[in-house]
C-alpha cells in the first residue's frame, strides 16, 4: 500500500475578497502553494503548520480537542482560507500544527471537493460532479 500526496494552494480568503472588490491589489493576496502534501483519510480536517498559517495571516477561531497518535490534545483552529486541489476550490478552516509539522488534507476537504485518494496510482482522483455518475447525492 502506498501513500498519496498532492499539491495544494492555500489562500487567505479575506485577501481574496478584498482584491475582488478592488480594495487591495491582487498581488497583495497572501497565497502559498505546497507540494507533496499528505492525503490522510484518517484525519478529518485540513492541517497546516503554524508558519504557513502565519504567512497567510489567518484569523484564529478558537480551540478544539482532537485525537492524536499520542492522545487527546487541544489545538487552535483558523478560519477563512481557500483550498485548491486539482482545480477544485472551496472555503475551509484549518487546524494548526507545530512549525515542523507536515501539512495534510483530511477527509472533510476531500469529500467537499469531490476528491478521493487513488492508492494504486498514488494520486488524488477527481470524482464526477455531473451526470449519472455524479458524486453528489440527495436521498
Amino acid at each position: 500500500m502506498g501513500k498519496v500526496t498532492t499539491t495544494i494552494t492555500v489562500t487567505n480568503l479575506v485577501d481574496q475578497i478584498l482584491a475582488e472588490r478592488g480594495l487591495i491589489d491582487p498581488d497583495q493576496v497572501r497565497s502559498l502553494t505546497l507540494d507533496h502534501v499528505l492525503v490522510d483519510t484518517g484525519a478529518t480536517r485540513l492541517c497546516l503548520p503554524a508558519n504557513v498559517i502565519q504567512s497567510l495571516g489567518l484569523v484564529a477561531d478558537g480551540e478544539i480537542e482532537v485525537k492524536t497518535a499520542v492522545g487527546p490534545r487541544r489545538v487552535r483552529v483558523f478560519r477563512r482560507l481557500t483550498l485548491n486541489i486539482e482545480g477544485r476550490e472551496g472555503e475551509f478552516s484549518c487546524i494548526e500544527l507545530p512549525d515542523d509539522g507536515e501539512p495534510l488534507v483530511g477527509l472533510f476537504p476531500l469529500e467537499d471537493l469531490a476528491l478521493e485518494p487513488d492508492l494504486k496510482h498514488q494520486r488524488v482522483r477527481l470524482l464526477p460532479l455531473e451526470g449519472e455518475e455524479t458524486y453528489h447525492t440527495v436521498l
